[in-house]
């Protein structure tokens, strides 16, 4: 094996490595959410929140979400939000927003600034478990196009250095 097929096996290994990562910190986020009882309500006001400091700082939040690839293989995929907007009606609650893909196993890592942001549109509900016992969660998937689900968005990770990028 050349240097150069090294090289890349190196990096594919990498981009496993940080999949796995991925994978780990989003089942972990999902069970801490549903043990918490977290709903839609409360997602809707943290969302609510983060499209304040949005508008008045330029706040942008660190999102994980899975994609479904071949054979429904759902993966999770890594990205920053620019919250634009929270729209209520009635039981509904839709949240437009930008998403700046950062990682994906396709690509990889991908460098801020390669891509342009994607306009999205958010939808935020309750989701009703059935098993033993049934159970209600928050649920956050995106409605505009099919196969990005289960958005998971990190209030406590924050740039602010990133709007020129969401346009």
């Amino acid at each position: 094996m050349n240097s150069r097929d090294r090289i890349q096996e190196y990096h594919r290994w990498v981009t496993y490595q940080r999949q796995e990562q991925l994978v780990r910190e989003h089942r972990g986020a999902t069970d801490k959410l549903v043990n918490a009882g977290v709903t839609a309500k409360s997602v809707t006001q943290g969302y609510h929140s983060m499209a304040d400091k949005g508008a008045s700082e330029g706040a942008c939040y660190r999102t994980l979400f899975m994609r479904e690839y071949v054979d429904n293989e759902l993966l999770p995929c890594e990205g920053w939000l620019f919250i634009r907007r929270v729209l209520e009606d009635g039981e509904s609650t839709r949240v437009r927003a930008s998403l700046l893909e950062t990682f994906n196993l396709i690509d990889g890592q991908i460098r801020v600034g390669d891509r342009a942001a994607d306009s999205i549109t958010l939808e935020i509900f309750d989701q009703v478990k059935v098993g033993n016992h049934i159970s209600t969660s928050s649920r956050v998937d995106r409605v505009d196009a099919s196969g990005d689900t289960r958005f998971i968005t990190f209030l406590d990770a924050v740039r602010g250095d990133l709007r020129s990028y969401m346009k």
